[in-house]
């Protein structure tokens, strides 16, 4: 007996990620001692102690990016170092959200540039102090808007991932929508064919037996029986394929019936029935109307051979106003005729009634005075109709 297997766990990272890492966290605190070499006096412990302290602290400089600034500022004025308090700041307009405590970094780190030390020395405001007051505050902007810059490419990386997945998620929603609707419309159809076909083998088999003593009328009974038998499996077999195809192989119901195929279905219905159908000067009408006017007329015969066997009908057919009307009337059961036990789950005139609504039409059913029933459908003959591979 197979075991369940366990949920899978997240894999750790490699190795190499952890290089990668390391090498973005420590090539800047190389670059800032180097800096700080370079460009202060060896044997000053004030100038090397503060730039050195600059550069190792921005091993800190993600999980505390504000007060590793503070912590550079000394070596940015006490010492010739710029590296360190750049990268420090740079951090703080990538990570910080809060952009008063990014513009009093920055204000910081251009006034520890700016202002001479020790702070009570005199300060003339020449030219030259102005300009340096300048650069002051676009060495303190640079980095400052290059951070605000990656910052925001790097919410409008999340949101687009978001809007993505979002995207995604709706478009799944919407195919199962599509595919239980047209699962529905194929649960309709197959139940309209099967019911139809099979209460025609119903009353094919009770003629075989009546005429079990006559063998010419025995054996075109039972050749019926069987043709009939294998159009419905015929029927059954494409329908459960669209099903088990899921709608992804482009496969269709097909031939569709319309009203060109209503006189073989009554004519081929069992029953005394006629069919009266006058459309006037017919143009083309919508595919699902006519589909759903004929299976109208197929379930409404359906019914009369399980409930009303040897009654009357009368099928009726007019076209007028927009609208395409099909009536179909039956008597009562003829005396002595026994109903077909067939089950029966309710859901015939549920169908067609969903079909009407559907097509904006509407359907009425009702007993009449004489005993009979009355199936009567309105469907509109212009209405804009959503098109579908499988439509019902």
């Amino acid at each position: 007996m197979n075991q369940p297997r366990p949920p899978s766990q997240a894999q750790p990272p490699s190795p190499r990620w952890y290089l990668n890492r390391w090498l973005l966290l420590s090539l800047p605190v190389l670059l800032a001692a180097a800096d700080a070499l370079l460009a202060n006096d060896l044997g000053s412990p004030l100038q090397m102690s503060t730039s050195l302290l600059a550069a190792a602290v921005l091993l800190f400089r993600n999980r505390w990016p504000v007060p590793v600034l503070l912590l550079t500022l000394p070596g940015l004025q006490l010492s010739y170092i710029w590296l360190a308090p750049i990268l420090a700041l740079y951090t703080v307009a990538t990570t910080e959200r809060r952009r008063p405590v990014v513009a009093g970094s920055a204000l910081l780190l251009a006034l520890a540039q700016f202002l001479p030390w020790p702070y009570g020395s005199a300060m003339d405001w020449d030219r030259t102090t102005v300009l340096a007051a300048m650069y002051s505050l676009m060495t303190a902007g640079a980095p400052v808007v290059l951070g605000l810059l990656v910052q925001t490419r790097r919410e409008l990386a999340v949101r687009l991932e978001e809007l993505t997945r979002g995207q995604e998620r709706e478009q799944r929603l919407l195919a199962q929508n599509v595919l239980s609707t047209e699962r529905a419309r194929l649960a309709r159809e197959m139940h309209d064919v099967v019911s139809h076909q099979v209460s025609l083998i119903s009353i094919q088999a009770g003629a075989l037996q009546v005429c079990s003593d006559d063998p010419a009328a025995t054996a075109e009974g039972a050749r019926t029986i069987r043709q009939l038998a294998v159009r419905t499996l015929e029927e059954l077999r494409q329908m459960v394929g669209v099903l088990r195809a899921a709608g992804g192989d482009g496969r269709e119901l097909t031939p569709q019936p319309t009203l060109a195929d209503l006189p073989r279905l009554v004519a081929g219905s069992g029953l005394d029935a006629r069919l009266d159908a006058d459309f006037g000067p017919r143009r083309h009408w919508p595919e699902p109307v006519e589909r759903a006017a004929y299976r109208t007329v197929q379930e409404a015969l359906t019914n009369i051979r399980k409930y009303a066997p040897g009654s009357s009908v009368a099928v009726r057919l007019r076209a007028g106003g927009g609208l395409l009307h099909v009536e179909v009337r039956n008597g009562p059961a003829a005396p002595g005729a026994e109903p077909l036990l067939l089950p029966s789950g309710g859901h015939g005139l549920v169908g067609l009634r969903e079909r009407a609504q559907q097509l904006g039409g509407t359907l009425d059913t009702r007993p009449t005075a004489d005993g009979g029933y009355l199936v009567s459908a309105a469907l509109p003959l212009a209405a804009p109709l959503p098109q579908s591979r499988t439509e019902a």
